[in-house]
């Protein structure tokens, strides 16, 4: 009996693996370190049939594998990346789906004494005028990208700073590494902070501008520049992630009982 029961339940496994929809999506580096896609995956699949394989990669390398063909759609956070690439014709178009923030991290002792910032242009004014050491991720990942832009905003160019700013060319978790041993300042997706592990003396010291805000958007890539990909599965995932589902767990996941995500999607 048992046997039999074995057999048929790996026959059950096998039917819904050969079923199973598999799709390539490239997402960031700081949507896979929230913990998000733990939670979205399994209900992806179980609603859709759609195995979502990650390519877990900075939105730079994302948007190149994009234009490559070697994903069926991407999900990243560059406005003016994504933008250029629908316009380029690598993407059918581009579709928001929730955002989070940013926020600066830096050493407890403050030495720019960024908790007294009335904005995040203030805050970055007094990094440079202290000359306190940063890290930044220079890794043309997304964050890496709103770091440049955030310093531009603030008439600050980067390239023109001395040796107190450092670029790692890495990841989050490594450049929250090099920040804390450093005792420096840097720019963070706020899940990527909330699940860090070594944070020694370091504190979350500026927050909450409207311009630290971090939108997150899906692009199917097109299959008229790339006629492999899954237009179809990249059609489905597109719909769940804008329908009510997502909307639930994307509202309800928390890390020690902070929300970090709010769903933004709009109907088509």
């Amino acid at each position: 009996m048992i046997k039999r029961l074995a057999i048929a339940l790996a026959a059950m496994l096998m039917a819904f693996a050969a079923q199973a929809e598999v799709l390539r999506m490239a997402v960031t580096t700081s949507f896979h370190n929230s913990g998000l896609s733990d939670i979205l995956l399994p209900a992806i699949a179980e609603d859709t049939a759609i195995e979502v394989q990650l390519l877990v990669v900075g939105t730079g390398q994302a948007i190149r594998l994009g234009e490559a063909g070697d994903v069926d759609a991407i999900l990243v956070h560059s406005r003016k990346a994504e933008e250029a690439f629908v316009e380029g014709g690598f993407g059918t178009h581009r579709r928001e789906i929730m955002y989070n923030d940013f926020v600066v991290i830096g050493p407890r002792v403050d030495p720019a004494d960024l908790q007294s910032a009335g904005s995040v242009r203030d805050a970055l004014t007094r990094i440079q005028d202290a000359k306190a050491d940063f890290v930044s991720r220079g890794d043309d990942s997304g964050t890496h990208k709103k770091e440049l832009s955030l310093w531009g905003a603030a008439g600050l160019d980067p390239k023109t700073f001395g040796g107190w700013y450092h670029e790692v060319g890495a990841g989050m978790g490594a450049s929250l590494n090099t920040a804390t041993g450093l005792g420096a300042y840097t720019l963070s997706d706020r899940a990527s902070w909330l699940n860090f592990g070594n944070r020694d003396d370091m504190a979350l010291l500026f927050a909450g501008d409207e311009s630290l805000n971090n939108q997150y958007a899906y692009l199917p890539v097109n299959p008229e520049r790339h006629p492999h990909v899954n237009a179809e599965g990249a059609g489905k995932l597109e719909a769940w992630l804008t329908g009510p589902r997502a909307k639930e767990l994307i509202d309800g996941y928390t890390i020690n009982g902070e929300t970090l995500f709010v769903f933004n999607a709009k109907p088509r």
